[in-house]
Order: structure tokens, then sequence, then C-alpha cells
């Protein structure tokens, strides 16, 4: 049970205004919907917490008490919070740098246009901290091929200072960790519980790090085979599951040729989908006991009401809608692209639980982590939730934003494709030349796709066209939209 005075620390502040320095800035400035200044740095900068999850859905929180109550019941969750390329490796390097693919140039898990030894990390959120002084952590898994080569385990990346993340694939059990240079074995014990090991390593960093200090605890939770903990194997057996119009879709003739070619899911795969469901879940718990020891370790140092917390993943899943097998991601449906987002910051947020309906990026948490701490994430493509959370206003927002993926593996029937996907609209031009369109306020599951119907003519000519400006430079070797553009335009 969470204590109640973790629920409700610094309750008795009457504004969050009133903290003095860069934040009584910071809200005199976004509460008159002028720009958010947080350069004239406080005396004490906050500490950051950053939790990332592994192929966690959106719509997942409701089975993390510890998320929902202390979390999302003292801060924001963002309802419309989406990934720019939903893969793992792509997803993690556009959150370390606020930048979508063709700015990081990783695309995929694995070499030549992805992976660890794709991404250049000289200039990353955990550097831009470091340089004004937090003392920095990371516990969990970093980027994908880390570990790869004998080399990696004594290699610890520009801006960290206390490294713990897995070497080679992470896995539940029977893994290796990087720590500090060095390479520790971990078995099939009950005590070996990968979330569990880091849970604790994270928690000790949490009570020794000096102020202020910025920790990121990246699980590999609930991802695939999502390997429920000791003691919650059944926790949700019991539940009846709601399936969406989506959920094994029978009429795929307005899909493209790769989701024709799955056809319905067998009886072993729809077995499978339910059972990965409830597996997701059961793993996310772990996570969520992760979260209220590190909550309970804040209270314990008298800074929960001065941390900064965000909790996200990385990408979703798919569980059998469109039909998608479970697990499957890399797709331009909203199963795969919309994470979770929940941000606490007690001296913005004043511990009123809200959601907010803007359009926000993984590209936004480097530029957010950065303004918070008084200083800027230099050449970011995404941009400061603070004002956000300030008021829930901006004077300038996104209307829409770029999906891009290359084809490779670990799924490689997936084409090339660049989408752009708005606060209605959500079009997509595949390299085979295949399109789809959805209207998500009338057909939310993206079932009818109505790319070629003539009514819709002007509206798709509309966001192809934007899709243009949006998707520059393109994913290697994707030529669908020069060869789709209007005659005359090319």
């Amino acid at each position: 049970m969470i204590s109640v005075s973790l629920r409700k620390a610094a309750r008795s502040r009457a504004t969050a205004c009133v903290v003095g320095g860069a934040l009584a800035a910071l809200c005199l400035t976004a509460s008159t919907g002028g720009r958010v200044d947080v350069a004239a740095a406080a005396p004490t900068r906050p500490s950051i917490v950053l939790i990332l999850t592994d192929d966690q859905r959106w719509d997942t929180l409701w089975g993390m008490p510890t998320v929902e109550g202390a979390l999302a019941g003292n801060g924001v969750t963002f309802a419309n919070s989406f990934v720019v390329n939903p893969l793992c490796c792509p997803s993690r390097a556009s959150l370390l740098t606020g930048r979508y693919s063709h700015t990081t140039g990783v695309y995929l898990n694995r070499p030549p246009h992805g992976g660890f030894s794709s991404f250049h990390d000289r200039e990353t959120i955990a550097t831009v901290l470091h340089a004004v002084g937090y003392e920095t952590g990371f516990f969990g898994k970093y980027l994908n091929d880390y570990g790869a080569h004998p080399a990696d385990v004594a290699y610890v990346p520009p801006g960290w200072d206390r490294w713990s993340t897995f070497l080679g694939g992470p896995r539940y059990y029977d893994y290796r960790l990087a720590e500090n240079g060095l390479a520790t074995t971990f078995g099939h014990r009950r005590s070996d519980y990968s979330t569990t090991v880091l849970a604790r390593q994270a928690a000790r960093f949490v009570r020794s790090a000096r102020r202020p200090f910025f920790l990121v605890f990246a699980p590999y939770a609930p991802h695939e085979p999502a390997t429920p903990p000791p003691g919650y194997e059944d926790a949700f057996s019991h539940f009846s599951w709601w399936r969406p119009p989506s959920f094994n879709e029978h009429d795929l003739s307005d899909k493209p040729a790769y989701i024709r070619r799955l056809g319905p899911l067998t009886k072993n795969q729809l077995q499978r989908a339910v059972r990965f469901r409830r597996e997701q879940l059961e793993a996310a718990l772990a996570v969520d006991d992760a979260v209220r020891s590190l909550l309970k370790t804040l209270e314990q140092r008298h800074l929960l009401g001065t941390t900064l917390i965000v909790f996200t993943s990385d990408n979703g899943v798919a569980w059998g809608e469109h039909p998608l097998i479970a697990a499957r991601k890399l797709v331009p449906y909203e199963e795969p692209i919309r994470v979770p987002l929940v941000v606490r910051y007690d001296p913005l947020v004043h511990e009123q639980p809200s959601q907010d309906g803007h359009l926000v990026l993984n590209l936004d948490l480097a530029p957010t982590l950065a303004a918070v701490a008084g200083t800027r994430m230099p050449g970011a493509d995404g941009r400061s939730l603070v004002p956000l959370l300030a008021v829930h206003r901006a004077p300038h927002w996104r209307d829409d934003f770029l999906v891009e993926h290359l084809a490779g593996p670990p799924q490689p029937d997936v084409p090339t494709y660049c989408a752009v996907r708005g606060d209605r609209y959500k079009y997509t031009l595949y390299q085979t030349g295949e399109e789809e369109l959805y209207d998500l306020l009338r057909d939310p599951h993206e079932l009818d796709n109505i790319a070629s119907r003539p009514a819709a003519a002007a509206l798709k000519t509309r966001l192809r066209q934007r899709l243009a400006r949006l998707c520059r430079p393109t994913p290697p070797g994707y030529t669908a939209l020069a060869a789709n553009a209007p005659r005359g335009a090319r």
C-alpha cells in the first residue's frame, strides 16, 4: 500500500509558483501564454526520473495501481502520446536526442541503418544534463545490439556516471549486465528476475546520488515473452476482455497486401493473443512495484515533491488487431505507435490529476527534461512539454506529426513507409505505392480505408503534400512520394 504521505507529499503548498527562481518565472510566462524560459537556473535544479518500459501499450495503465495512483493521480496523463518510429531502437534513439530517425540515422534494430553501432551518442540528454551538473544513472535496456561485440562491455556511453545495462539480448532470467565496465551474470533464481534486480540498483542510485540527479530506469518488461514475475503469474487470469472491432479483422480487402496476406488469426494465434495480453499486464506489475520503490526512496530523501518523474514506453504492440499476431509492431496503426505518458512534477502540476489531449511525441521528452534543468537540447525536432504541464495550453502546438519506417528485421514484411497522423486523419504511403487513409473521428479502429474513394481525393492530396514536407529526408530507398506526386509537382 502506498503511504498517505507518498500520495499527498507537499500538499500544503498554496501554489507551485511560489517556489522562486526559475520555476516562478516559468509559471508566470506559461500562465500568460508566452514563451517558457527556464534559462535562469533555480538555486537547485530538480532531480529527474525517467521510467521507460518496453513494448507497453497506452491502454494498460489501469493494471498498474502505483502508476495510476501516485503518478497519474498526482500528475498529467497525456492521452495522445505517440512514437515516431514504432520499433525499440529507433524510438529510444529519438527519446535520447529529441530527433526523428531521419536525423539520427537509426531506423531499425540492426545495422546498417540501426542498432547500437549506428547511433551517434556524443550528444544526448545524458550529456546535456551531465554538462550542467547532473549525476546520471542508467539501469536497464539501452539500444539493441549493445553487447554484440566483446568490447562493448567496457564501453559506457558519454554522459553516464552509473551504468548497468543488458549485454546482448535482454531477458527476464539468464542474462548479463554491463556494470560500469564489468560483466555480471544472472541466472534463473527468483531473485534474478531482471525487473527486480534493476529496480534495486536504481533505488540504490537514488539513495546515494548527489543532487541533482538524472535516473533512467528501463526494464525489459512487458516485452515478449512477457514473463510474469514470481507471485504474479495468475494476477489477471480471471479478467474478461473486451475485444475491439479491429480484433481479428476479417474484411481485409481495403488493406495493403502485407496485411491481406496475414488472413484471419488461427485458433492458436487467438489463444496466444489472449494469453500474451494477460502476461504483459502481469509483467508490468513488477514495473509497478519498482515505481513504488523509487517513489518511497525519493520520499525518504525528501525529494518527491521536487523531482520530475516521467513514465512512458518505447512503442506499443498489437494484441490481435487488423489481424496482427500478438506482439507485432512496426506498422502505422494506433496500437504500435501510441504509448502511455504520465508526468508528475509537483511544482508545476500542483498534484492535481489531469489529462492533456495535445499530440505529444517521444521527441518531446529530451527537450522537456532539458528545459526543466534550465538548459536546452541542441538539434531537437521535438519541443518542451513544460507549457502543457503548467497550464495545458501553448501558444503554438503541432497539429500533426510524421511516422517513418524502413523495411527490415524483425518484421521484414512491412514495407518502407511514411505517414502523417493528425488530430483527425491519418495517411500512410508505402514504398509499394499502396495508401491508407483513415478518419479517426468516425473510424477510431481503422477499419475503413477511404484512400481510394473519390470523395476523399482532395483530402488525400492535401495530406500527401503535407507528408512530402514532413518526410525529409526520406528513409533510404523510399521513392514513393516522388512517384505519387501530382502531375506538374515533380
